[in-house]
């Protein structure tokens, strides 16, 4: 995994890394999935989700929401999020597993995703993104 903790002082900072868009926002779930629950997470449960926005932070806004929110109603804990991106619309295939208290305690609860002070930028190499998980 390409991510990073950063520091910060009340919520939780990530620095995402990926060659692709699309990678970028699997990544990003996986950063999220693994700040709430830890490492150890399976997939077997397959669910697909679709969204459109009207621009590249609002998608990534939404669709960490969209996986928060999953997380929270469904009970699911995602393990991999295969991402396709064309244009301002988002299709993802979720693998993950029913909430386990036994082994999905090592994290941290996020509220929310911060929208404020976002950062996407196009490298020489792919795409960084830096991100604020509400705690």
């Amino acid at each position: 995994m390409s991510f990073e903790e950063l520091s910060h002082t009340a919520d939780v900072k990530i620095r995402v890394r990926s060659p692709t868009l699309d990678a970028l926002f699997s990544e990003a779930c996986i950063a999220l999935m693994q700040v709430m629950y830890g490492k150890d997470r399976k997939p077997g449960i397959c669910k697909k989700i679709s969204l459109g926005a009207a621009d590249t932070k609002s998608l990534l806004s939404d669709f960490l929401s969209e996986i928060l929110f999953l997380s929270e109603v469904e009970s699911l804990v995602i393990a991999r999020a295969d991402v396709k991106i064309e244009g301002s619309h988002l299709t993802a295939i979720l693998a993950g597993e029913p909430f386990d208290p036994l082994r999905h305690n090592q994290g941290t609860e996020v509220k929310g995703i911060s929208y404020s002070g976002m950062l996407i930028e196009k490298e020489t190499n792919g795409y960084m993104l830096e991100i604020l998980f509400d705690v």
